[in-house]
This record gives structure tokens, sequence and C-alpha cells, in this order.
């Protein structure tokens, strides 16, 4: 009897001693409490796709999405209201050719970015990434596609940073090594055949192309980037088709850097998912991707876009072709590739910039405005979850002073950004 006596209290301590630690170990880690709940009162709501504004809604986001939008959504007692009643508000802008991880410094590299990526270390890039993607975020780009030019894989680091709370930036596709035929977008010398890496993977032959992505798909890529066309020899239709085979079995998309007409034309006929550039792209070859529903990522360089990139003839080109696209119905989405530095403006608000070129070209301000959000997000496979304002996808929404849909430069005063459910600026 004494023996269960003992056992049984052996037992009662044992418990008690349990819940002690139990309890320690809950007011170390707290456990999640109930979702934040936030209500945004917008003055006027612009759907892109549809090309609409309705006026006086209200907005609920629940944690990280939006559960509720219409004129007569009850609020909680317990939301954190935000008044956006004197702003025009609408999802986050996309960025579908960015290089965050680079920085060409012109009083320090000339405007060349082979000399960029020669100066630059990864860890270097990685943290300059990090500041470009803050900055993107705040010009209210809450997603975009980074097509490489990032050292040893520093856009991956950067990725997983902003995914895991370590750093602000907008939602992020990465390319990881770019791959190219021998040499990528540089010449090389003889005795120095290694410094074009690891900027580029030179892939030449099926096997070099298979392991290029396979590799990039390793090292956390999650687009794959090739440049056609930057040597005298390019890559053929069937060597694109091989490849855009290969990234769409492993479940990415490809995107073809395209600088010349052949180069375009070899992409388009090859399928992949965008051309990137094409500004020499004949009619027929804007009427071959729509035909094969390739997306022209078209990075349509402004004025002083160009003059500081080194390329100020290009203005008029890309403007040229930027129209003939419009005019032929070639699905388009919205992308930049600024990579130079200009005092007295940030990544962001060089990004926005942009859409000058489109209102140049005489493109409407809804056909713009979806070119930044609804065509960007099917572009990057992200539209079941972002891109639009509606229960159920991500709380990604920005504001500003004027409608964009009738004044397409609006999109440069971005006054307030959220990103999935957490206010990032605020008016």
């Amino acid at each position: 009897m004494r023996i269960q006596i003992k056992s049984v209290r052996f037992l009662i301590l044992s418990i008690f001693a349990l819940a002690i630690v139990v309890t320690s170990l809950a007011a170390q880690y707290p456990q999640p409490g109930p979702l934040q709940v936030v209500a945004i009162k917008a003055g006027k709501l612009v759907d892109p796709e549809k090309g609409t504004t309705e006026t006086n809604q209200i907005i609920l986001v629940r944690g990280k999405v939006i559960e509720a939008v219409g004129p007569n959504v009850q609020i909680p007692a317990e939301a954190k209201v935000i008044d956006l009643s004197k702003s025009t508000v609408l999802p986050g802008l996309f960025d579908a050719h960015t290089h965050l991880c680079m920085t060409v410094k012109k009083d320090r590299d000339s405007g060349s970015y082979y000399i960029t990526t020669l100066l630059d270390p990864t860890p270097y890039r990685a943290i300059e990434g990090v500041a470009n993607a803050r900055d993107m975020l705040a010009a209210g780009f809450t997603t975009v596609r980074d097509v490489g030019n990032a050292g040893n894989y520093a856009d991956t680091a950067l990725r997983e940073a902003i995914e895991s709370g370590l750093v602000p930036g907008p939602t992020m596709l990465n390319a990881g090594r770019i791959i190219a035929p021998y040499g990528g977008q540089f010449h090389l010398q003889p005795e120095r055949r290694d410094l074009a890496t690891p900027e580029y993977a030179f892939a030449d032959t099926r096997d070099e192309m298979l392991k290029a992505i396979r590799e990039n798909i390793h090292y956390g890529a999650t687009v794959i980037k090739i440049v056609v066309d930057d040597q005298k020899y390019i890559y053929s239709v069937d060597d694109i088709r091989f490849m855009v085979a290969e990234a769409h079995r492993d479940g990415l998309k490809l995107a073809a850097h395209c600088w010349t007409q052949a180069g375009a034309h070899n992409a388009a006929e090859a399928g992949v998912d965008s051309i990137e550039h094409g500004q020499m792209m004949t009619n027929d070859d804007l009427q071959l991707a729509k035909k094969n529903h390739v997306v022209l990522v078209g990075t349509d360089f402004t004025e002083s876009a160009a003059r500081e990139a080194g390329f100020p003839d290009l203005h008029a080109v890309f403007v040229d072709r930027l129209k003939r696209a419009y005019r032929i119905g070639v699905t388009m989405a919205f992308g930049t590739d600024v990579i130079v530095a200009v005092p007295g403006e940030t990544r962001g608000t060089l990004a926005a910039e942009y859409v000058d070129s489109w209102m140049e070209a005489g493109v409407p301000a809804k056909e713009t405005l979806q070119a930044m959000t609804i065509n960007a997000a099917r572009l990057l496979d992200v539209d079941r979850v972002r891109g639009a304002i509606k229960p159920g996808l991500a709380a990604d929404i920005i504001a500003m002073p004027e409608n964009p849909l009738e004044n397409i430069r609006a999109v440069r005063k971005v006054s307030f950004v959220m990103k999935d459910g957490s206010v990032f600026k605020a008016e």
C-alpha cells in the first residue's frame, strides 16, 4: 500500500513539474494570437483588369489575406481602420524585369556593368539588393521578377531573406545565374577566361544546358533566364525549345533576353514564356509572338533611362516597337531593366518613370496598368494568390492621390503601400 502511495505521489509531482516546464516554455514562446484585422476605407478603388473605378469601398484584410471588398462590408470592432477616403487604391505593381543585386555606378564603373560585376563581390551585391528591394517596395512594386546578374546567387539569398521577414521587399522570383552561349554578354580575353563567371553559366551543348538549368534550380532559382543572342553565335530555335521544355518539366518558366531581330525571332518561334527587350522585332516577329502566346517584357527605356544606360538612340527604337506591339495585340508585361544609379532617385522611382514611354507610345492607361498588374501576375504565375484586390488574394495594396486610369503618371506618386497585410508605407 505504501509503495502505491509513493507511486501516486511521484506521479503527481512529475505532472506538477511538467506543468511548470510547459508554462515556462509557453512564456518564452508565446502562441500566435488572433490574426490582425484591418479595414481600409478606399475613396476610389481601381480594378485594372476591368479598367473600372468604384467609389467608397471597404477592403477588409485579415492577417495577410483580403477577406472582403465592397461598399457595405461590416467593419469588426477589433479592426484597425486606415482612412484612404481621399486616395485612389489599387493592387500593388509588378516589375517583371529587375536586377536588384546590381547597381552600376557611373562615377566608378564608366557605365559598364562588366566592370560592376568585377568590382562588386556577391556579399556586397546581396546587401545592395536589400536596399533596392526596400526602395522598390516603397515605390509601390509589391512583386518583382529578378532576371539575374546577381553574382553567385545573391538573388536567392535576397529572396529568402524577404520571405523569412528578415528584410522588407517585394514578393520576388529570381533567375540565379543567366544561361548563355560561351562568353555570356561579355567579350573575354583568353588570359582571363573566368571573368564572366559566376555571373553567367555558359551552356553550348544540350548536356550543358540541362546541367545549367538544374544547377540553377538546385541553388534556388524560381525562373530560368537565357541570353539568346549577345554573341556572333546565337541559340537556335531547337536549342531554345529544348531549354523551354526542361524548365517547364521542372515547373519553372523561361525568359529570353533578345537584343537582335534574329534572336527575338528564334525565341518567338520556340515559344518562350517571355521575350525580354525585343526592341528589334519586326511586325512578323510580333505576330509570331502573339500566335505562340509569348509575353513581351519590353523594358521600354525612357529618353533619360536610355541616356543613363549609354544607349541614347534606343529610346525611339523602343517606343516604336512598343507602338507596334500594342497595335498588333501582343500581351505585354511591365519591366524596366533599371541598373544605373542616378543621384536623387531610387531604384523604385526610376522604375515607375518607365510609364512615360508607354504614354509616348500611345498605350492607353488601362492597358498600361494591366501590364503592371494582372498581365505580369499571369506571366509570373502568381495570379491565383496576388495581383488583384479580391477576397482570398494576398493583401498587396497601394494608394496614390490621383487615379492612374485618368493619368498613368499617378503611379509615380505612391503614398501608401501594404504588402501581405502589413503596412510598409503610410500616408
